[in-house]
């Protein structure tokens, strides 16, 4: 779930540029055949850019990525299993890389799939509810551990010219992901016992894909929401002809 936060990195990715083209790697031309491959090494070469920041750009260390509050809600009724995680902290995420560029010069379109080996959680929760028939009201500490994290994400601008140059505007943005491998857990449960812990524990890592499922769309609408702003704003300060050449 924290996965998405790979997608902060990617958004600083395609988006920052100062006019030192050494930090892409070279600028990209549309003329290129395989303007996408080039696309693929000169965002990369950002991403390694802007793991410690880039405060000359207005951005901060990439780790860790903090989401306020995420729900889940498991079956209906009085008796149904809720769950709110908040002052969620992941870590890993500036570790991943874009293995995949796609884009469309003319519409201004470009996709990026990216991979991450390994991406932690912690977050604390507060649940209600009968999880494995037992009542599992109360609250403790998060962990969770994401192997294989794969993500998409999607964005298109729309060009306009300030003090003769070429900027982007942000009109739409898009993300997906994937984890392969998930471990999660609870500890530390407030008012509880070994029995609810263990509980809690077999269950979350029997069903750690159907949670995730679960957590997603409200992850990917916050995350979105987070990105849309901040690619926004670096677009803005940003010139696309710095990293987009005729």
């Amino acid at each position: 779930m924290e996965t998405l936060k790979v997608v902060l990195i990617f958004v600083a990715v395609i988006t920052t540029s100062t006019s030192n083209t050494n930090i892409f790697g070279g600028r990209c031309s549309r003329e290129d055949p395989n303007v996408d491959e080039c696309l693929l090494r000169s965002f990369n070469s950002l991403i390694d850019y802007l793991k410690r920041g880039a405060p000359e750009m207005g951005i901060e260390e990439s780790e860790p990525i903090v989401i306020d509050e995420l729900s889940i809600a498991l079956g209906s009724g009085p008796d149904g299993y809720r769950a709110t995680f908040k002052d969620i902290h992941a870590t890993g995420a500036s570790n991943m890389t874009i293995t995949n560029v796609r884009s469309d010069l003319e519409t201004h379109q470009f996709q990026l799939t990216l991979f991450g080996p390994h991406i932690s959680a912690r977050a604390r929760y507060r649940s209600s509810g009968i999880l494995l028939l037992v009542r599992a009201s109360g609250g403790g500490d998060y962990w969770g551990e994401y192997d294989g994290v794969k993500a998409k994400v999607y964005f298109r601008g729309e060009p306009y010219q300030r003090n003769g140059r070429t900027f982007l505007r942000l009109k739409q943005l898009k993300l997906d992901f994937s984890v392969r491998d998930i471990q999660m857990g609870v500890e530390n449960l407030q008012n509880s016992n070994a029995v609810l812990e263990a509980a809690l524990n077999l269950f979350t890592n029997t069903n750690a894909q159907e949670l995730l499922k679960e957590m997603k769309p409200e992850l990917k609408r916050d995350l979105a929401e987070k990105m849309s702003r901040y690619l926004d704003h670096i677009l803005q300060h940003i010139p696309y002809d710095d990293w987009i050449v005729d």
